[in-house]
């Protein structure tokens, strides 16, 4: 790990929403303020003109632009090599459009705070593999040196534990305490439980759904409103894309104020008709209910993997701007017979605990002995955190009984990390030069049910080794998630050179030209 010169922040990448913070001269986690003063960046993107891009628009001005020129919920789609849009006479990627957003983040901090070198980038735990990699890489073209990944509620219980002033204190209660971490952002959703101490957070189990967030709430409004003007009108607004654009708007503004009152008006204007469409709590609870229901099942499961019971978790805590619905609220004091903790900005609490996660590895690494360094290193030097996986990791194999291809999970999700599992394969020729196994992530017994992180070729084995030689590999998880893959020749125990051909993602030299373009860009 090395750190360049600059502040280190923390920063909390959303589908809807994002934010930076840093630590004070107090040692406190604080949102930096963007330019307009907020301490939420909107993760909007206009593609304005050539060298030109806009990001963090308000969404009514978004709402007005060409929706060819307006790029959204960008976080649902790290990792996917299907994805990408054409700008500039560039195919351009989600890691570069990430990148844009995080340099605007970048832009706007340093104008308050001074340079920024360094950054924690959180995401959540449920993103696999090809998604967090593609987190780094996005942070690496805003030119951001990414010193590591955190789980967004492992942050998150970072921020809860420094505001009860418990983390790192020796004079706070060292019995261990269980919290329900529930994270409803805008476009993904988490929930996991985390046993603690002041110095010790352990994440007992884990799960979530990266395509489940409040967009999807807003969508069941736009879907209602559609319904009831193609009722009227014989029109759906939904196959109109500038009125879809300003429909998605307005559904967005009417759950925010259905989170505070009882009843709210969307308007739909289009070939010269319009409509006012009323909706109700109540009805709004009614035609979404079966979304808050998946996270209520992810979140009994979790619970149960756990080996608790839904009352005996000490604490819930609630993170991400859909948790203020007030039916989230209502739903998880039922099932716990717990009140939710309201001492966090569930806007901000993800990217404070990345702040605090970022100060401790820059005091442990830099060791500084006065300032606020010091008191940090002493608060916070032996605090310990361990993650598990969210994701099985396997090897594609094939049943000798059936010929079929089956995915032998050789890390079972929830294992704690860093862990690693060694497997003895057996090479299928003589003087077999080199061995290609396929790296699947995930827990479903067909292969096609996973995500395929790539193909691992083993080369540099030794001359001359007879069919069926063994070759043990050795798969694992590093403590931010990551996959590694190493390999030996058990007959010479020699190291074998391993190279993971990974399904997409970027190479170190499309990394380099992003970069050069990033730079060339003017974010406003």
């Amino acid at each position: 790990m090395e750190f360049k010169p600059g502040h280190t922040v923390g920063i909390d990448l959303g589908t809807t929403f994002s934010t930076v913070a840093h630590l004070d001269e107090e040692g406190n986690p604080i949102p930096i303020e963007n330019e307009d003063d907020d301490v939420e960046t909107p993760s909007l993107i206009l593609l304005a003109e050539s060298g030109h891009v806009v990001v963090g628009p308000n969404k009514q001005r978004a709402a007005m632009e060409d929706p060819d020129h307006v790029v959204e919920r960008v976080k649902r789609h790290m990792g996917n090599i299907d994805f990408k849009r054409t700008f500039d006479g560039r195919e351009i990627t989600p890691e570069f459009l990430s990148a844009l957003i995080l340099k605007k983040l970048r832009q706007d901090a340093e104008k308050r705070i001074g340079k920024i070198g360094n950054a924690v980038i959180t995401v959540p735990y449920y993103f696999n593999d090809a998604r967090r990699k593609a987190t780094q890489d996005a942070g690496a073209i805003a030119g951001l040196n990414v010193i590591d990944i955190i789980n967004e509620p492992t942050a998150a219980t970072l921020t809860y534990a420094w505001t009860r002033g418990e983390l790192g204190s020796m004079t706070a209660d060292q019995k261990p305490h269980s919290a329900l971490v529930y994270d409803l952002g805008g476009g993904t959703f988490d929930v996991t439980v985390v046993r603690y101490t002041p110095s010790h957070f352990q994440v007992l189990a884990t799960d979530g759904d990266v395509h489940l967030g409040g967009i999807d709430w807003n969508d069941r409004i736009v879907d209602y409103v559609s319904q009831e003007f193609e009722a009227k009108h014989g029109i759906d607004p939904r196959k109109y894309p500038a009125a879809l654009h300003l429909l998605r708007h307005d559904s967005d503004q009417a759950k925010i104020a259905l989170s505070t009152g009882d009843r709210a008006t969307v308007s739909v204007r289009l070939e010269g008709k319009s409509l006012n469409v009323p909706i109700s709590r109540a009805q709004f609870e009614d035609i979404t209910g079966d979304l808050l229901q998946r996270t209520i099942d992810t979140t009994q499961l979790v619970i149960e993997e756990a080996g608790l019971k839904p009352e005996e978790v000490d604490a819930i805590v609630l993170v991400g701007g859909s948790t203020l619905m007030p039916r989230v609220v209502q739903t998880l004091r039922e099932m716990t017979g717990k009140e939710p903790f309201a001492g966090l900005s569930p806007h901000t609490a993800v990217a404070q605990g990345a702040a605090i996660h970022a100060a401790i590895l820059e005091a442990k690494f830099r060791g500084e002995s006065s300032g606020m360094a010091e008191r940090i290193r002493k608060l916070l030097a032996n605090v310990k955190q361990d993650n598990v996986n969210s994701h099985g990791l396997g090897v594609q194999a094939r049943n000798p009984k059936t010929g079929k291809s089956i995915n032998h999970v050789m890390i079972p999700r929830n294992s704690r990390l860093p862990v690693e599992v060694s497997r003895t394969f057996a090479t299928s020729e003589p003087n077999q030069q080199r061995v290609t196994v396929k790296v699947i992530e995930g827990d479903a017994p067909d292969p096609a049910a996973c995500s395929l992180v790539g193909n691992c070729r083993i080369t540099g084995l030794p001359k001359d080794l007879p069919k069926g030689s063994p070759i043990e590999v050795t798969y694992a998880f590093d403590a931010s998630g990551r996959v590694r893959v190493r390999a030996k020749d058990k007959t010479g125990g020699t190291e074998a050179e391993i190279e993971i051909e990974r399904k997409g993602g970027l190479d170190e030299g499309q990394l380099g030209v992003y970069t050069s373009l990033a730079e060339k860009y003017k974010v406003d």
